[in-house]
């Protein structure tokens, strides 16, 4: 079961969703399976969707961190079987190169899909609240664009399913780290009944996108709440649950 977020015929993208009936409901994990041949079949039925052998995906050890890799043909494969030789301490993955699957795992977490029809740049960014305070998304942007002359109006950006405001509860330490971050203040509002901050992490990073210079109306925001939504996995539900993947892939 998946959501796809664009299929122009060149660039499919999308996201996996909990399914109950198939192994693990789907988790696309290695690093929180039961049994990681569940995983591997579960990411094979992917493949075969996407027209690809589970050989061209690029996955990455994710670690909350703000760091990216830009992946070539050489990472074909990597972490796609086993955890061992996948991208390690990485949070984000960009190419320029065609018949890559770009993979991001998330349970909560937001991620972000990107693309430029233009200069066939393709991404994915796994971004919980560690990898927004430390801007991760911008970071990846600024560096798109200094290092790589990619122009940021070109690109659009899918932000995927990830844990509403009305779920993402914290305390005043998160809540500062955010406040820091001098832009996040719209995103915020304190419970009184419960003493919790409510952070929504989506327009945060969705704001990133904007001050780094991608403009507004190429941004889309997918609002599903992966804790309250059946088809979602929720790491602050379930500890024990399995991860989406946010994957894309350009054909030629």
């Amino acid at each position: 079961m998946k959501k796809i977020y664009m299929d122009n015929g060149n660039i499919v993208a999308g996201i996996t969703l909990k399914d109950k009936p198939l192994a693990e409901s789907n988790n696309m994990a290695l690093h929180v399976c039961q049994n990681s041949n569940n995983v591997l079949e579960n990411r094979k039925e992917l493949a075969d969707f996407l027209q690809v052998s589970i050989q061209d995906f690029v996955c990455a050890n994710q670690t909350h961190s703000a760091n990216f890799h830009r992946v070539t043909q050489l990472d074909k494969g990597r972490g796609a079987l086993n955890n061992s030789d996948a991208i390690p301490d990485t949070d984000a993955l960009y190419t320029y190169e065609a018949g890559i699957v770009l993979c991001s795992f998330t349970a909560d977490c937001v991620p972000v899909i990107f693309y430029n029809d233009k200069t066939g740049l393709i991404g994915v960014v796994h971004s919980g609240w560690q990898g927004t305070v430390k801007e991760i998304t911008f970071k990846l942007f600024q560096h798109l664009q200094q290092a790589e002359q990619c122009n940021l109006a070109d690109i659009h950006v899918q932000i995927g399913a990830a844990l509403s405001q009305e779920k993402f509860e914290v305390d005043e330490d998160v809540y500062r780290k955010f406040k820091d971050l001098g832009y996040a203040d719209d995103y915020m509002f304190f419970k009184e009944s419960t003493g919790k901050y409510h952070i929504d992490n989506q327009l945060t990073v969705k704001k990133q996108c904007e001050l780094a210079g991608i403009p507004a109306h190429q941004i889309t925001i997918d609002r599903t709440c992966t804790f309250q939504d059946p088809a979602g996995f929720s790491y602050r539900q379930d500890k024990q649950c399995g991860r989406h993947l946010s994957f894309i892939k350009r054909h030629q």
